[in-house]
């Protein structure tokens, strides 16, 4: 595949590596080449470039397996899963493979394991999850100021902004993609 071939969404291998394609322009300067500005991001690593490529550049098209698992716990920087309907399927991911998603894992949820040459290099959480709220500090009339947000702990440890009206034990939806609040459940 070339160049024009690049859209939001498609999975490529470059110098032996899987990445995402997030955005793509296309830009032709005078007299010069065309070019294309691609930002993509490393599925194993997890990291974000720019890359430039011009129009003799070739790809080829990254053959990823997404398998349903769950995740059962971490302890020391690794996290642990098993493929559905069998837990003796098991493996583990480092820190830096899981990335941000780390902080919105809980016992037993579903999500997508992510193979790419027959190694398990990410996983996929759905995009919005419900958890509850373990630490809410309370409202304080008239404290409105910066837009009536506040920040809350939920039960996986991680800190979520919130609107004001959000208490402790109330459960609420975040976008796992972003880290941000979406809605009350």
């Amino acid at each position: 595949m070339g160049i024009n071939d690049l859209k939001r969404g498609t999975l490529v291998v470059i110098e032996s590596e899987p990445y995402l394609v997030m955005s793509v322009s296309h830009q032709h300067i005078g007299r010069g080449g065309a070019s294309a500005q691609v930002k993509v991001k490393n599925l194993i690593s997890g990291k974000v470039f720019d890359k430039t490529f011009k129009p003799a550049d070739q790809f080829e098209e990254a053959q990823v397996i997404k398998t349903d698992s769950k995740f059962i716990y971490s302890r020391g920087g690794e996290y642990w899963f098993h493929k559905i309907g069998d837990p003796s399927a098991r493996f583990s991911l480092d820190e830096e493979s899981v990335g941000d998603s780390g902080k919105f894992l809980k016992p037993n949820m579903e999500l997508r394991a992510i193979s790419f040459n027959d190694k398990i290099i990410s996983i996929e959480l759905p995009i919005k999850m419900e958890y509850e709220v373990t630490e809410a500090p309370p409202n304080v009339k008239g404290n409105t100021a910066q837009g009536g947000t506040k920040q809350v702990v939920i039960e996986t440890g991680a800190k979520i902004t919130t609107p004001m009206f959000i208490e402790t034990g109330d459960i609420i939806r975040v976008n796992t993609q972003t880290g941000e609040y979406v809605e009350r459940a």
